[in-house]
């Protein structure tokens, strides 16, 4: 009898292993001020899961309300992760996301629990649905070293004596020191995405899209931002790669009294739109995303869940 329970009980943890395994991967696209990281705590309170940031802004320790990270009390007490990963200036690649993020979902997974990745940056969502294969010279620390001390004009110069295709923002030098390290070649990817996901992107009208990225602005326009900054700059340097990015170019020039209160705000928003501009050019080029509007999205989520428990 106590053989035929030790393999009732195995066979058991089995089978609620092969249960775990088989929680789909829900992911939730969409730009900057969409509602896509309010639809995944939605999501995970009703089913039991943890997000996972695919927000290459939200990486970084120490800059939080700049890059829009959501707050301890935004998040509900639903584990999130993929936030405050490096210190400004560290290097963190769509490569690393990639892994960071595959290791994350089995964890979920083991605990019984819901995996929600959410987010606006493109090639990180991308790396995990395609299961990117990055070559080896990306990594390569002393060539970028190298690269990352030439103008951009040299890096243009690089990629055309070198027959290198260039990115589609010759302005982001980044993005062309990282096209030099991969000689060119994008990631290698398969056709299709993992099996057992569930992908949606977010659309949102125009005027709504404006009128939540200009309440950002004027919330981000305070002086716990202003001190956040402040304190960023202190410790990293206000030319640090994190902070060039995002809004701080902007409150250093407010700071410097080059522009007043009413042009940070006004800049801010400009700033913001764009950036969900380019998310969207990113993310519309994917044909496997379903677009709905939040409401849609949480329907069509909900369903497909109850489908597969």
């Amino acid at each position: 009898m106590k053989k035929l329970a030790a393999a009732v009980e195995r066979d058991n943890k089995l089978l609620a292993a092969a249960d775990v395994i088989d929680l789909p991967l829900v992911v939730i696209a969409g730009p900057t001020a969409s509602g896509k990281t309010e639809l995944a705590i939605r999501i995970a309170k009703k089913f039991n899961g943890e997000v996972i940031s695919a927000d290459s802004r939200a990486i970084y320790r120490g800059l939080d309300i700049g890059t829009a990270k959501p707050t301890s009390e935004e998040q509900q007490g639903i584990p999130h992760w993929g936030i405050d990963m490096v210190d400004p200036g560290e290097r963190f690649t769509s490569a690393n996301f990639k892994v960071y993020a595959q290791q994350k979902i089995s964890e979920i997974r083991s605990r019984g629990h819901l995996p929600i990745i959410a987010g606006g940056t493109g090639l990180y969502i991308d790396s995990v649905l395609y299961d990117f294969k990055f070559t080896a010279c990306s990594n390569n620390l002393d060539e970028r070293r190298k690269l990352e001390n030439k103008s951009l004009e040299q890096l243009i110069y690089h990629c055309e004596k070198n027959n290198i295709k260039l990115p589609k923002n010759i302005k982001n030098r980044r993005h062309i020191i990282n096209a030099i390290l991969r000689r060119g070649e994008d990631p290698l990817k398969n056709d299709k995405i993992i099996a057992n996901t569930i992908l949606v992107g977010i659309t949102t009208d125009r005027d709504i899209l404006r009128s939540r990225i200009e309440e950002r602005a004027k919330s981000i326009v305070s002086n716990t931002t202003i001190n956040e900054a402040i304190r960023a700059a202190e410790k990293w340097g206000w030319y640090n790669e994190a902070m060039t990015g995002n809004v701080y170019p902007l409150i250093k020039q407010y700071l410097d009294g080059t522009i007043n209160e009413i042009e940070l705000e006004r800049k801010l928003c400009v700033l913001d739109w764009r950036l969900a501009k380019r998310q969207l050019t990113w993310l519309r080029r994917n044909k496997d995303i379903k677009w709905f509007s939040i409401d849609e999205a949480w329907t069509y989520i909900v369903n497909n869940l109850d489908k597969s428990s």
